[in-house]
């Protein structure tokens, strides 16, 4: 059983957004995989969303609350308004955005309605690449599963 939703996690993380790199999955940890493919499934339309360029269709993957809260270089951010707000002033138009891909995933259980998942990402642009580490915490919701946290670092290419 262990094994099965692992490599069905694993083969899921392996298309996700066209390109992604290696990934874990947390399947020995006792992870529902109809859970784990929901939360890719969010991953992977924010991913193609980002790509579209459109961070309207991004920020669905969020919780839209003013407790959802973003953690990055500058700070903390607090409120769906307010992280969408900072997404399209740091990323204006597509030329900013790049082209978005995650690699390394890893979703771990953090109970039946919660799930932290940990990873890379990275931006191909033409004024020059950038990319670095996250982690985001998934609450299960009516709608579905939403980023209530997100952790974004930056993390400079090694020279």
């Amino acid at each position: 059983m262990h094994m099965r939703a692992g490599l069905l996690a694993l083969g899921f993380a392996l298309v996700l957004c066209l390109g992604i790199g290696a990934a874990r999955s947390s399947a020995r940890h006792g992870a529902n995989s109809e859970d784990q493919t929901a939360i890719g499934q969010v991953l992977t339309e924010q991913c193609e969303a980002w790509n579209r360029g459109d961070v309207a269709a991004f920020m669905k993957g969020y919780w839209n609350s003013p407790e959802v809260t973003f953690a990055g270089g500058s700070g903390f951010v607090k409120g769906w308004e307010p992280v969408t707000a900072r997404y399209k002033a740091q990323y204006p138009d597509q030329a900013a955005m790049g082209k978005l891909d995650f690699s390394e995933l890893q979703i771990r259980p953090l109970g039946p309605d919660a799930a932290l998942v940990l990873g890379k990402w990275h931006l191909n642009r033409a004024s020059g690449d950038v990319g670095g580490i996250f982690s985001l915490v998934f609450q299960r919701m009516s709608d579905g599963w939403r980023i209530v946290h997100d952790h974004t670092s930056v993390v400079p290419p090694h020279s």
